[in-house]
């Protein structure tokens, strides 16, 4: 009888328990590589509790584990949510800014997903299809949030070129664009969370960040796999748009 691809395998151990990952066939015309990657989706634990608890995706719980250190997403807070899908992010937000005004007694949050592809609805979210690079973008998103923002936040990623220091140079200079839409749209104390790579070529953004922000801080949460060099930047307390003519420090 052919066993289905996820089935579970595992021998048993010496101790008489049993080994319970999951390890996939190897079928015809699957890759290795694409076989260990369902491998490794099938026993992650982030895969596994995105699903049972309703999240599109385990990035989910890395705004999750940011917010729950840093305290950026209180209920009232107005979010944009760069490069949105699957909808993870904005899933959260809604949650933890009351956007759905389920927390009696508490403020009401606003959570705006944007993304150059189109999202499925997400309850207390509004979504939109816009290129945020496009010239406007900053006075569409807070005519649509109604005001500026108290929190621009982005898991973006640029599409993988397979040459590791062409792909860091290229997320890089994304997370420098999404910076810039943050200065024109945040309001002041405001916080921009970015997911960035590790690779030494972000030099002048964390200097530009630092020039803008009371604090940033690098983090890596748990929920981002060890072997992954992704890392996030929180940059809390926007100090207000910066003059381009002031002389820099």
């Amino acid at each position: 009888m052919t066993k289905a691809p996820g089935s579970r395998e595992g021998k048993t151990s010496g101790r008489g328990q049993r080994d319970l990952r999951v390890r996939v066939k190897t079928a015809k015309g699957r890759k290795l590589s694409s076989k260990l990657w369902l491998e490794r989706q099938l026993n992650d634990p982030y895969v596994v509790r995105a699903k049972r608890e309703g999240y599109r995706g385990r990035a989910a719980y890395k705004i999750l584990e940011l917010d729950d250190k840093y305290r950026f997403l209180v209920p009232g807070a107005r979010v944009v949510d760069l490069g949105c899908a699957p909808g993870g992010w904005c899933q959260v937000a809604v949650a933890r800014v009351n956007a759905l005004g389920e927390k009696s007694g508490k403020k009401i949050g606003r959570v705006l997903g944007l993304d150059l592809q189109e999202v499925d609805p997400i309850a207390g979210a509004e979504i939109h299809q816009l290129d945020f690079l496009s010239d406007g973008a900053d006075d569409q998103v807070k005519e649509w949030l109604g005001g500026p923002a108290d929190v621009v936040m982005s898991d973006m990623a640029a599409s993988s070129s397979g040459h590791k220091n062409t792909d860091h140079l290229r997320i890089v200079a994304l997370v420098e664009a999404a910076a810039q839409l943050a200065f024109d749209v945040l309001e002041p104390g405001g916080t921009f969370v970015a997911k960035v790579l590790a690779g030494g070529a972000e030099t002048e953004m964390q200097a530009l960040l630092k020039r803008n922000f009371e604090k940033v801080a690098n983090v890596k949460p748990p929920a981002s796999r060890s072997d992954s060099s992704e890392k996030f930047v929180v940059a809390l307390g926007f100090k207000g748009r910066p003059d381009e003519d002031a002389p820099e420090d």
